[in-house]
């Protein structure tokens, strides 16, 4: 379903035609607003409805910067200030570990549908109690920024808003009460970080970005600002003139670190403002030139920030599903792209890129196409005693287009882990059915 992107103008509009509702919106703001959208806002956020009249005009300033003034300025040459980076990376990162399961040789013991059910089951509730041992009181995932063209260069911690929403994401469909928890810590955490009028960013030494801003608006709709569309008129202020979304919000005080040869658009970048914007006249150039990605098979390379077609791929099957039914005539078509991915044993590569495709078929009804018993057995099989899945690259600048020096990647156990139990709980739904 999507939701208009004028939503508070869809209340003034109906205020102005329906007296009834515009006493109940005065009296009870929150109260009618939730009823009218069938949502629940937040006890701790109140929502004020003023009335106007011939002899009162109301002025609303926006909240102050959660940021002073010498923070913002400090910001703006953040990116050379070693001392700065150490607030957002942190030492040291441990070591990577590599895969603890050669899943070639690891034994199959489930040998009915409803035993490999229920192994699934009991993967994804160990790799539940895994992530809840990596995120931090304050419901932030983390992720590890690694260089991928010299190992020796020092691996950090980070914790950007990006890498919580992005695991969330993953995680909502899984109905276990240990996730359902992490979820609601995470969305509280993303509350934290917002910034007026409904923005992120990945550092503070970064300008905003659309990427981020997206992915956490999904996470929290039913924040006020999200759900009243506030951040609405600066995502489409930030297209270019072929109507597609740009990865950075430039603006005159915030940090100027982005060369201008990385503002590209980037299909991944666009398929989650389709997904969190959803089918309207404003999206439809950014609908058109992903749909053309694809019909005419030019993913590959195609974005800057995300390793390969399968992470492309699910993306956009995610968008198709949120911004429903404009993108269904891409479903077969997204189906054969991403089947055509698997090598000769029927493998779409690394079991992140596993669980992703899962998950990307399954958005597009079409999970019936591949071996769901196989696939069960890769996670379960891969899982390490810990409950974790190993650390791979999910998204960064890996390619060499740049230089060695801008071949960052990002990834993490648990940003692994949170794919893999998505994949599972939709492969055990199959089984169970």
């Amino acid at each position: 379903m999507n939701k208009p992107l004028d939503v508070a103008d869809v209340l003034v509009s109906r205020a102005g035609k329906d007296d009834d509702f515009r006493e109940r919106l005065l009296a009870q703001p929150k109260e009618t607003i939730e009823e009218e959208f069938g949502v629940t806002i937040a006890e701790d956020h109140q929502i004020h409805v003023h009335e106007e009249t011939y002899t009162t005009t109301h002025v609303v300033l926006p909240p102050r910067s959660k940021f002073t003034e010498a923070e913002r300025e400090e910001a703006k040459t953040g990116a050379a200030s070693l001392e700065f980076l150490r607030k957002t990376m942190y030492d040291p990162a441990p070591p990577f570990r590599p895969p603890a399961v050669d899943r070639e040789k690891a034994p199959k013991t489930a040998t009915t549908t409803g035993e490999l059910a229920k192994t699934g089951r009991e993967s994804i509730r160990r790799g539940l109690v895994f992530l809840e041992s990596t995120i931090n009181e304050n419901g932030a995932w983390h992720c590890i920024r690694f260089n991928i063209a010299d190992p020796d260069i020092p691996r950090h911690f980070e914790k950007p808003p990006f890498v919580s929403a992005f695991c969330v994401l993953a995680l909502e469909c899984c109905e276990e009460a240990r996730a359902k928890a992490i979820c609601t810590a995470t969305r509280a955490y993303l509350v934290d970080t917002i910034e007026y009028p409904g923005l992120w960013r990945y550092y503070r030494h970064l300008p905003q970005d659309l990427d981020s801003t997206a992915l956490c608006s999904l996470v929290i709709g039913t924040h006020p600002w999200i759900l009243l569309g506030r951040n609405v008129p600066q995502i489409l202020a930030n297209r270019d003139e072929e109507g597609r979304f740009m990865t950075w919000v430039l603006e005159d005080d915030e940090p100027d670190v982005v060369s201008r040869f990385r503002l590209e658009a980037d299909p991944v970048v666009n398929a989650n403002v389709i997904a969190y914007l959803g089918d309207c006249p404003e999206t439809k150039d950014a609908q058109r030139w992903l749909e053309a990605l694809i019909t005419n098979d030019k993913l590959k390379g195609s974005s800057k920030w995300y390793p390969d077609e399968v992470a492309i791929s699910y993306a956009t099957a995610r968008a198709v599903m949120r911004a429903r039914p404009a993108l269904d005539r891409l479903r077969p078509i997204l189906a054969d792209r991403i089947l055509g991915l698997r090598d000769d044993k029927g493998d779409f590569g690394n079991v992140l890129q596993t669980a992703q495709a899962v998950s990307a078929l399954d958005n597009v009804g079409c999970l019936d196409r591949i071996d769901v018993k196989r696939q069960v057995e890769t996670f379960t099989s891969s899982q390490r005693e810990d409950g974790s899945w190993p650390e791979l690259l999910a998204f960064g600048d890996q390619t060499l287009k740049w230089g060695t020096v801008g071949r960052i990647g990002h990834g993490s156990e648990a940003v692994t882990s949170a794919f893999c139990i998505e994949a599972l709980e939709r492969l055990v739904a199959i089984l169970r059915s």
